[in-house]
């Protein structure tokens, strides 16, 4: 898998990080648990796997949670 490109959304003074990752037919927005980081979630084998499966059939939305990430 190439690498993912983390691109920022901005509102006022916030920036929040988020990829886009696949190519399926509608989107589909993961929510992280209490704590996001879109990098690290990618090193985590079952985590990765998981991500990969959704964006398989969907274009998966994945985003960090502000203060979180």
């Amino acid at each position: 898998m190439r690498p993912i490109e983390t691109r920022y959304a901005r509102s006022g003074d916030v920036r929040i990080a988020y990829q886009v990752v696949g190519q399926g037919s509608f989107d589909l927005v993961f929510v992280p648990g209490f704590i996001s980081n879109l990098d690290l979630q990618w090193e985590d084998e079952g985590y990765s796997r998981l991500l990969k499966r959704l964006s398989a059939f969907s274009r998966l939305i994945l985003f960090d949670k502000r203060g979180t990430g």
